[in-house]
């Protein structure tokens, strides 16, 4: 764990609290009327980024091991589909909410 600094080990972990906590909120925010229900697709979306969070963190906790360097790869992939995930759940709750409103 030597490989980053203390306060870059404090900032990665109270990210990793952050984005849970975000996930959490959402998923109890969609659950309180109709209006907000699409938000659960957001709160799903979050989770391939929370993941790819989490596979960075083990990488570094063993001193970015070379033999864990398929950990950067699923890191890179998760990454990925969690961007995607998360610009195709905006999109979602843009057309509903343009849908509900009659926006033109």
């Amino acid at each position: 764990m030597h490989s980053l600094s203390t306060a870059t080990w404090f900032i990665h972990i109270l990210t990793l609290f952050e984005w849970i906590l975000a996930i959490i909120i959402i998923a109890k925010l969609s659950t309180q009327n109709n209006s907000t229900r699409k938000l659960i697709w957001l709160a799903f979306a979050m989770l391939p980024n929370l993941a790819s969070a989490m596979a960075a963190i083990t990488w570094h906790i063993f001193d970015n091991d070379s033999g864990l360097y398929g950990l950067v790869y699923i890191q890179a992939l998760l990454t990925f589909l969690g961007n995607s995930a998360l610009a195709f759940a905006a999109w979602r709750i843009f057309i509903s909410e343009k849908q509900s409103t009659n926006i033109t």
